[in-house]
């Protein structure tokens, strides 16, 4: 027996007009004169009811229900141009379809045979070939990355500050900020600030200051991680880094580019220290405004960023895991696994290799020369040089993978940097165009550019642009 909330409502509203023939006796003729339905109609609805009972009063639907009556060719040229890009109103698609059937010779559907196919067509499928970006957003099934313990992955990225500083020479500039985050804990495992662009360098030196031990004992975090997962920011598709990780067993991994599923973390905190940190600071900016003179210089930036991190953003609940990051890490009596030195995570991350020739006077870098009584041996001979781009006053050498020896710059030993050098030889150009420097000629002297003074840490040295 049927369920009576089941029953169609058509099969009801019949058996209600049958119903006086059924119960009392009423001929079909007077129920047909009341006007309801023909008597020959009411004949049928009676031989089904008698037949299937209720179920046989319901409208029984079109053998041809479903069918495109259109031919196939017809059809297919509707669906592929409901998903277009850009996808045409209704009203085009009918006009092309119907010129193209009377150029067939078959009859010109009508628009709303056209519409109902157009709706039949799968709202994903329109989305999908009409902008795809946004159906994968809206339907892709999304992964968030999400390590399980500490060190399992970290991120790393860069972010430019919302605070001006003051540089040597006191101009004010905007610093750069690379973060190392542990992405279980939400720990800061490591940072770097610069007055540079991005790039690997700044990247190993945060990594390095992450995997290292710190100097307060307060910021715990560190150890080599399983997994670093970046962008595909330069610095982060870079050999050296690439290399680093490879040497360290940490796999490198990076987001697919425009769809960096699991980067909001990271975001998050450039947020959190854009708020938390840097409003209190002298310099702060505000959409390009500056608040307040800048008077910090990057070092005591650093020194209050490593205050603010230990002191405040370690140990306060953090609003997706409920605990504070430094608990977090250190919940379980997690022990980090570690370099076997601090000299051989600096080989790995920081120093940077170049290809040299020996020559008779040593090797010849960076403008510079490195001398040691060991290279006599290796004359003529191909070697790999690594240095430290924040100390050139020595380099290590390698012969075929072996280590030879560490060779010195015998003119500088109280070497500038490399930043340094290079801000002073911009400084000297500035000065130049302002105050061209003339040299007489003598008969026996050919023109050519005047050497530059350059004041690097104390040393006159002298540069000549090509």
């Amino acid at each position: 027996m049927t369920h009576p909330a089941l029953v169609p409502p058509l099969a009801v509203e019949r058996y209600r007009v049958l119903e006086p023939h059924l119960t009392e006796g009423v001929t079909l003729a007077e129920l047909a004169r009341a006007g309801v339905a023909s008597e020959r109609t009411l004949q049928r609805w009676l031989r089904c009811y008698r037949a299937e009972g209720l179920a046989g009063l319901d409208r029984s639907p079109r053998s041809d229900r479903g069918k495109l009556h259109m031919p196939d060719y017809l059809v297919a040229l509707v669906r592929e141009l409901a998903t277009k890009r850009p996808r045409p109103p209704v009203s085009v698609i009918h006009r092309k379809v119907a010129a193209l059937a009377i150029a067939e010779g078959d009859q010109a559907p009508s628009y709303s045979s056209v519409a109902r196919i157009i709706s039949s067509v799968p709202v994903s499928r329109i989305a999908a070939a009409t902008d795809p970006a946004a159906y994968r957003d809206h339907h892709e099934l999304v992964h968030r990355r999400e390590a399980s313990t500490s060190n399992e992955m970290w991120q790393a990225d860069h972010t430019v500050l919302d605070i001006l500083v003051l540089d040597d020479a006191e101009d004010p500039v905007r610093p750069w900020l690379s973060v190392v985050l542990d992405d279980h804990s939400r720990a800061i495992a490591g940072y770097f600030i610069s007055l540079d662009a991005p790039s690997a360098l700044n990247t190993a030196l945060a990594l390095r200051h992450a995997i290292w031990r710190k100097g307060n004992p307060e910021w715990i975090v560190s150890g080599i991680p399983e997994q670093l997962y970046v962008d595909n920011g330069a610095d982060f598709v870079s050999e050296h880094v690439e290399q680093a990780c490879m040497a360290l067993k940490i796999r490198l991994t990076h987001s697919l580019p425009g769809r960096p599923r699991g980067r909001g973390k990271i975001e998050r905190l450039f947020r959190t220290i854009n708020d938390m940190f840097l409003s209190d600071l002298p310099g702060h900016l505000i959409r390009g405004k500056l608040l307040s003179a800048p008077a910090l210089s990057l070092d005591e930036l650093r020194v209050r960023f490593e205050a603010f991190v230990c002191g405040v953003y370690h140990q306060r609940l953090h609003g997706s895991t409920g605990e504070a990051p430094i608990a977090r890490w250190q919940k379980g009596g997690f022990l980090p696994a570690m370099p076997d030195s601090l000299d051989q995570l600096d080989m790995l991350l920081v120093h940077v290799p170049k290809p040299r020739k020996v020559l008779r006077d040593g090797i010849r870098l960076l403008g510079r020369r490195y001398v040691e009584p060991t290279l006599a041996a290796f004359v003529g001979e191909k070697v790999t040089v690594l240095y430290d781009p924040r100390d050139l006053t020595e380099v290590h050498v390698y012969h075929e993978g072996r280590f030879i020896c560490r060779a010195l710059s015998p003119e500088h030993l109280a070497a500038p940097s490399l930043r340094d050098i290079q801000r002073a030889r911009r400084d000297a150009k500035r000065r130049d165009l302002d105050e061209p420097v003339i040299m007489e000629v003598g008969d026996g002297d050919q023109a050519g550019p005047a050497p530059r003074p350059i004041t690097v840490r104390g040393l006159r040295l002298y540069a000549i642009d090509d």
